[in-house]
């Protein structure tokens, strides 16, 4: 009886129409959590060097840990939701990372918060591509824009608020607050799972705790081919050009390995951790380059911006603070009225206006120099945030439309893992580029003054992410639908 009351059937035949949105807001909030708990530690980093006594390296793992473990965790959405359905598989998470909070918070040793940060990024990566899921089953085709234009303006606003909150706490309470932070997200997140998360697995069946086994193998592949990837490309950054290229080659053949397995395991009728099946699609295998190279983009410039307002410009970190704060703002309305276009307009149409915007706000900064008002800045940050609002809400619904239902749980899981890898890799990229233009033009970061050849190596590396985004323009041009579908 409790399983048919709360069935994703029984639970919107009790709550009524606005059942939906109550769910999207459940997940909503704990994906929040998930989000805000990767960006807002990077301000504790410092404090947190300072207690245990860990050098730049060291300390850097307490972001990458998460990273690494919040990328790789993606893959198993699928089958976690398979076999234990929505509200256990959900609900899990939000206790692993309320621990993770709890235990990072109250930690004595470097080695625990570590180990906190890892859970927390277990938690984060499962959780991420549940509301995707959600909004293509349980909202209609015509809802579906709006449904993302709402998740996606809370997704943005817990990034653009966190690290600022984060830093008064720290100044207030010490690093360990950072941790604490999270625990009122979980704890509400976990009273609303349990009143509108169902309980069934995704296609309204129940959960299958006696399915397919989990593909151990196929993990441990990605999470080694993620691992070796990620440091070969800080090895490049650092300079160490043959351990880098080791470790690439090592991710070459973890991937290529990783590839066959997948195959064989479908091939011989058992559960692979990623369906192949899905790159057959058009869209979806175009909008995977889409995604990869935007989060290349998005997570470059989020690097890169920051470091060229200090150390290109000599801005000090509270007016880079004043000049990013708007473009945060115009970015979550943007996503709001673009989510309400996405039911109406052609996503590839969206998809592509802001890519061309994201590529033109790049563009544009070859044009600031030293003597450049704040606002011209600030109006190209904001140009280039209305391009992301015009990305974000639109791309996952271009990309897996076209996917069967079956497929979709999938696909999420994939598109949000391709994204956070391009993520990943993009701040690696910048810092190699900027590096390398850097030489070239005789000076160093070192120099605490800045230079016409670091302003010049500066806008090079601008003129590379443009370079990108006119890349995934092409691709986004191909997610058009051949069939002419309303939608597409």
């Amino acid at each position: 009886m409790t399983e048919h009351r709360d069935s994703l059937a029984g639970l919107r035949a009790r709550h009524g129409p606005r059942y939906r949105w109550l769910l999207l807001l459940s997940v909503m909030i704990g994906a929040m959590a998930s989000i805000m708990s990767s960006t807002i530690v990077n301000v504790a980093i410092p404090d947190m060097s300072h207690q245990f006594a860990l050098g730049q390296e060291r300390a850097q793992w307490v972001s990458s840990g998460f990273m690494v473990a919040m990328t790789v965790s993606m893959l198993t959405t699928p089958w976690l939701l398979a076999r234990y359905g929505y509200r256990r598989t959900y609900v899990g998470t939000m206790l692993l990372l309320l621990a993770g909070g709890v235990v990072g918070g109250l930690s004595g040793s470097y080695g625990l918060v570590l180990a906190a940060r890892v859970a927390e990024g277990l938690a984060a990566g499962v959780v991420q591509p549940i509301p995707a899921i959600i909004i293509l089953r349980a909202f209609e085709p015509h809802e579906q824009g709006r449904a993302s234009g709402f998740f996606g303006m809370g997704v943005v606003l817990a990034p653009a608020i966190g690290p600022s909150i984060g830093g008064v706490l720290v100044d207030l309470f010490g690093w360990r607050s950072i941790f604490f932070m999270v625990v009122p997200f979980c704890l509400a997140s976990l009273y609303m799972a349990f009143r509108f998360v169902p309980v069934t697995s995704p296609g309204g069946v129940g959960a299958n705790p006696d399915g397919a086994p989990l593909d151990w193998r196929g993990l441990l592949l990605g999470a080694a081919g993620t691992l070796c990837l990620l440091n070969g490309l800080v090895e490049l950054h650092g300079g160490g050009s043959l351990r880098a290229g080791a470790l690439l080659a090592c991710a070459a053949l973890a991937l290529v390995v990783f590839v066959a397995w997948q195959r064989r395991l479908k091939a011989t009728g058992r559960e692979p951790l990623m369906n192949l099946a899905v790159f057959s699609h058009r869209q979806f295998a175009m909008g995977s380059v889409v995604a990869f190279i935007y989060g290349t983009a998005l997570f470059g410039s989020t690097y890169l911006l920051p470091v060229y307002m200090q150390m290109g410009l000599q801005l000090s970190a509270s007016h880079v603070g004043t000049i990013l704060l708007p473009s945060g703002l115009v970015l979550a309305i943007t996503i709001a009225v673009v989510g309400r276009m996405a039911d109406r307009q052609p996503t590839w149409l969206l998809v592509s206006i802001g890519l061309a915007l994201l590529a033109s706000s790049f563009a544009l900064m070859v044009l600031v120099g030293l003597g450049t008002a704040l606002w011209v800045l600030v109006a190209f940050a904001i140009l280039g945030r209305i391009g992301l609002g015009f990305i974000l809400p639109s791309l996952n619904l271009g990309t897996m439309r076209g996917l069967d239902h079956a497929l979709i749980p999938q696909g999420s899981s994939v598109i949000n893992f391709v994204r956070m890898l391009g993520g990943a890799a993009g701040v690696s990229l910048c810092g190699i580029v900027l590096e390398w233009r850097i030489a070239a033009h005789g000076d160093a970061l070192t120099n605490p003054l800045t230079s016409a050849a670091r302003l010049a190596a500066f806008n090079e590396s601008f003129m590379m992410l443009a370079a990108l985004c006119g890349l995934a323009l092409v691709a986004a041009w191909q997610l058009r639908d051949p069939a002419g579908r309303p939608g597409h």
